[in-house]
This record gives structure tokens, sequence and C-alpha cells, in this order.
């Protein structure tokens, strides 16, 4: 789904702000029919969790209500118009005056609602956007929602971050003309001093293309007639990590001659290869240094924030990060076009996290319920993971600092039915996206001797916490454990290996001269032994802390105030490990150490 902007043809107006808003049942049945009967206000895009004092919309789940007035240009007679919601968790309905115009499942990509036929230009009309925070065992992430004794609906669910909801996102309403560019789809390559870009145009009616690519500096560098075809570019400047250059792909859309429609879509020239055990960029090796991160601000939640992504991006530049993944599930589209600007390389993840029912049987030692079987994630979930799938890849398809795409974070993916629910779904990438290398995460209950599915995917990448959840403590018996799981997974598939999340909860403030857990100073011995352990193998190309900052958790004996894990705090205060990563990752500089 191409993101909304103004083009010559095209207008579009944000709606963000504060919207009226209120939680299902306190607003009568049918909120969408009239004015909405609230005092309550709610900041679009926020969580709205934390912005109440009421204990009640923090936790409450099932339906809640925004709503606001919107004009509509008075230009807009002739075109299209369009409510584009950039993301509602995790269900979205869409009413225009009481109409249902839009509905949508899935909480971290974008759906329109066309209203073209609902409203007029230059007047006013009443939006209604619903959003539901509910997760079932056939949504990605899954869940399960149950009634307390006291009558109360609470959601379950089995991934370790808080379940914000809400706009979390900007809301847009914009126009495109009758005939309009609905997608763009580009594939670069590499000959030689040249740059080739693959391109695919769909319009909304059969009409004539034409295409031009100009450089950072405006000057056209190659065109072409029709809509699809590839074009040419001599001496390219290629997009690197950490060395960033962009050209625009401008699509014009042609009836009797003249432009009607009119869509600019940026784009970097560079190759993605998987070979042997090396990752390459531009035919070059890289090597992975970063986080895993979240989405999770104080006070906003999974809002986004547009401070917060400059900010973030100068702490990762200050230490020498070069890359990160979007744990666990895709994050704003602002955040992955900073990143084509600036050079940053991305392991995209779909939000399938939590499809991992061993997990509970592991902690607790008794028998879990199968994770794959029709009473829990079996063929309605796949479906829902492939349309997931399907809308990351459709968005995202077009950032060059998308290198890979991640199909999960932590399935059971040693447990008996892994294969025959993943084959499927890795098919499916590959298909909508032959030109991008695809990962996994295995969590600490899958090995090289167990695992089921690591041989259909490019990167094998695992996810420990020796140190912490086993072993913890000690480190010398935790770096043993490591590099044997490490060397079972580079002799057993001869894959490039990364490690997606190594980490352990520190307290700011706390210190020991021993390895006490929770300590500043075991945090960092606890990843420095990673490190040694990271230098001793040819075949492993990244490591990505867990986690960037400390972020919100449900509540639990075995969380204080959140996920402490985060070499940043929640608001960004560096702990002593984070001077560490930065003196080793501004040595490597996105290159392997020499095995040792």
């Amino acid at each position: 789904m191409l993101k909304p902007r103004s083009t010559a043809t095209r207008e579009q107006v944000n709606l963000d702000g504060i919207w009226r808003f209120a939680i299902d049942g306190a607003a009568g049945p049918e909120p969408w029919n009239g004015p909405l009967d609230t005092r309550l206000e709610a900041a679009v895009p926020a969580s709205y969790n934390d912005l109440f004092t009421d204990p009640a919309i923090r936790d409450h789940v099932g339906w809640v209500w925004y709503q606001r007035t919107v004009r509509v240009p008075r230009g807009w007679t002739d075109e299209r118009v369009m409510v584009r919601v950039d993301a509602a968790t995790h269900e979205g309905k869409v009413y225009a005056d009481g109409v249902l115009a839009a509905e949508h499942i899935g909480g971290y990509t974008p759906f329109e609602a066309d209203i073209t036929d609902l409203v007029s230009a230059g007047d006013e009309f009443r939006l209604t956007i619903g959003v539901n925070n509910e997760l079932t065992n056939v949504t990605i992430p899954p869940g399960t929602v149950t009634i307390s004794r006291s009558g109360r609906r609470e959601q379950q669910y089995k991934h370790d971050f808080f379940n914000y909801a809400g706009l979390a996102r900007s809301v847009w309403l914009h126009s495109v003309p009758p005939v309009h560019v609905t997608d763009v789809t580009i594939a670069t390559g590499v000959e030689g001093t040249a740059g080739t870009v693959a391109y695919t145009v769909e319009t909304s009616a059969s009409a004539p293309v034409q295409v031009k690519v100009l450089g950072a500096d405006g000057t056209e560098v190659a065109a072409a007639q029709g809509g699809n075809g590839t074009v040419r570019i001599e001496d390219v400047r290629l997009w690197r990590p950490g060395g960033a250059y962009l050209y625009d792909l401008v699509v014009e859309v042609l009836h009797d001659g003249e432009v009607v429609d009119s869509y600019t879509e940026p784009f970097g020239v560079r190759t993605v290869e998987v070979r042997g055990t090396q990752f390459l960029i531009n035919g070059e090796p890289f090597y992975f240094t970063g986080f895993g991160k979240h989405e999770d601000t104080p006070v906003r939640g999974k809002g986004h924030d547009d401070a917060y992504l400059v900010h973030d991006t100068q702490l990762m530049e200050w230490i020498g990060a070069n890359s990160f993944r979007t744990s666990h599930y895709p994050y704003a589209e602002e955040v992955l076009e900073f990143a084509d600007r600036h050079g940053i390389v991305v392991i995209d993840e779909t939000a399938a996290v939590g499809l991992n029912l061993a997990v509970q049987g592991g902690l607790t030692g008794r028998p879990h319920d199968p994770t794959w079987s029709p009473e829990t994630f079996g063929e309605a979930t796949q479906a829902a993971h492939a349309r997931h799938l399907q809308e990351l890849i459709a968005r995202d398809k077009n950032h060059p600092s998308v290198v890979m795409w991640c199909l999960a974070n932590e399935s059971s993916s040693a447990e008996e039915g892994a294969r025959e629910y993943f084959e499927p779904l890795v098919k499916l990438a590959r298909e909508l996206d032959p030109t991008r290398p695809i990962t996994h995460t295995a969590w600490l209950g899958a090995t090289g001797d167990n695992d089921l599915i690591a041989d259909l995917f490019d990167v094998v990448t695992v996810n420990r916490y020796y140190g912490w959840y086993i072993a913890n403590g000690d480190l010398e018996t935790a770096e043993q454990y490591l590099e044997n799981d490490l060397r079972g997974w580079i002799e057993k598939f001869g894959k490039p290996v990364m490690m997606g999340e190594y980490g352990a909860d520190t307290m700011p403030g706390l210190h020991s001269v021993w390895d006490v857990p929770w300590t500043e100073e075991y945090q960092r011995a606890h990843l420095e032994m990673h490190h040694r352990v990271f230098d001793r193998f040819e075949a492993f190309v990244g490591e990505h802390v867990w986690n960037f900052a400390d972020f919100a958790t449900s509540n639990g004996i075995h969380r204080v105030d959140g996920n402490k894990k985060g070499v940043f705090t929640r608001d960004r205060r560096p702990k002593g490990a984070a001077h560490m990563l930065r003196a080793r990752w501004r040595e490597l500089n996105g290159r392997k150490p020499p095995a040792r």
C-alpha cells in the first residue's frame, strides 16, 4: 500500500491532534451514529493506556472510540477522498457520518477507507474510528481473552511487552485522482558501475504510464515508458550502510498526453545476498551491530514520536550501532524512511510473537498444550500470519534500509507441526519478494539438534540468555553453553548465524565488585562474555543486544517496572554497558573481527 504523499496531483491533510475518546459501553450502543458522548479526549498518535489515570481505561479489553469532525478541502470536488489509518492496534473500523467505510484486522500495518461517496468537497463530516485491542489464537500476535471471577474481561498474551492499544500512528485525509497509481514495486541491481532499476507500476484503471529517475539533486538520470520495465543508471551512487544515497522514481499516469497523476517513490540502489556463511550488502561482507528495539516511550506507549526517532537514532550513531530489528512488529513507516535517509540497516519483522506454548511448559515444568494444532495455532492462525506478511512486504518492499524479513520471533520451532506451519509462509515470502533473505529467531528451547525449520531460512538467528535465564550469575558456565550452542547451529546448517537477542536485566545505579545479576557491572560482563564467543566463529555475522532501552511489560514478579534489559533506560540515559558497546562497535565499524 502506497504511503500518501503530496504531489502535483495529490493532497493530504494530517488529522493528528486531540480527538474525543470513550471506551466501549461508556458512550452508548452505537457511538458512530452521533457525536461521541464523552468528556474524555485523547492524543493521536499515542497509545491510550497511559494517557489517563483511570485503571479501567488502562486495562480495558475491547473496543474504544475516537471521533472528530473533518472538513474536506473544497478543491477536491473531482477527486477520490480517502481516510488512511497508519495503524489501529489491533483491529480498526472507520465510520464517516455513521456509515462503516472500512475495517481491518492487524495492529501494525495501515488500511484505507474510500469515503468519496459519503462526503462532499468543502463540507464537514464526522469521522469515528473504533479500535479493538483483543488478541485471540487467530490474531497476530496471539492471545486469549478470559472472564475473571468479578466478571471483568481480561487479556492474556505470550509476548513480554505491554499490550498498548489505540491509534499509535497518524491518521490522514488524502486525495487521489480518479485514475491513479495504486502500487509501485522497485528492485535494484548493480552491473559494474551502473545500477539497474526494475519497476512495476499498478494503476486504478488502464492508462499509459511513464517514469523517470531523479538523482538527489533533482537531475534526471533515466527514463522509460510503460507500466513495467528496467532502467539503467550510469555511474550509479549506491545506498550503503552508513552512507545513504537515494534516488526518486517519479511515476506519471497520462490521459491524452496530459499527466493526470504523479507519484514519487524514493529508493536506493543496493544488493543484498547470502553467500556461504557471509551476509553481503553490495557484494561486501556486512556485520550487524545494534539492537532489538521497541516502539515504547513514557506516556505515549507505542505512539510514534519524531523527537524520540531522532534522538534514538543519534544514540545508535553515538554507540556505533549500524542496524536494528523491528522487534516484534512492523514499526511506523517514518522509522524506515529515516533509516533509508541515514544508512541504517533494518531487519523487518512481522508481529508473529508468542507462537510458542512450550515457553510456559519450560518455565513451569508442566506439560503444555501443543503449539501447532487446530485448537491452538492452526490453519486460521497461519492464514492471519500470511495476510500480515503480505501487508508487511507490500508496505516496506521499496525501502533500501530493509535487508531481511524476519517471519516470526521465538516460535516453537522444535515442536512437531512447526515445519507444516512455516513452510507455506516461507514460500509466500519468497514469492512476494525474491530479492531479500529471510530469517526467524529461534528461542532457547530450539537448538541445532532439534530445530525443524532453520534449513528453510537464509540466516540462522538465535535468541540466547545464558548467564541470565540459564546459569544466572555464572558467566563461566554460560560461556561454555553459548559456545557449544553456536557451534551446533553452524556445523549443522552451514549458514550465517547471528544473535537476535542477548542481554541481562539491569537496574541503573546498582553496583557490585562481584558478578551480581541486575548490577551494571554484570550487564557489561555478561555482554563481554558473549563477544568473546562471537569472535571465535567465522560464520557469525551479527550481534543485536536485547534491548536498546528499557520498556513496559505486563505486571509480573519477574519484572520491576517493566523489562530492564535496555542498554539505555526508558528515558534514554546510558547504563555502563553502553560505553563498552560503543568502544567495541565503533572499532568494528560493520566488519567481522577475525575469528580467534
